[in-house]
């Protein structure tokens, strides 16, 4: 099994309201949240719906 190495989202900015990701492992992409680091729940996306999560991002979709 391939341990999740863990890295800040370039989109999180300089706030401590943090989104990590982790996309070495194979087949999914795991999103979590930084403040609860090892205790926070963490989201599994197969690759195509990860792509189309950050498209989105990157688009503005969830701007408030």
């Amino acid at each position: 099994m391939t341990t999740p190495k863990w890295r800040k989202s370039s989109r999180s900015g300089q706030g401590n309201n943090c989104v990590e990701v982790a996309d070495n492992v194979p087949g999914i992409a795991l999103i979590r949240d930084s403040k609860l680091g090892e205790a926070s729940p963490v989201l599994g996306l197969e690759p195509t719906a990860f792509s189309a999560f950050v498209s989105a991002v990157r688009a503005g979709r969830f701007d408030g």
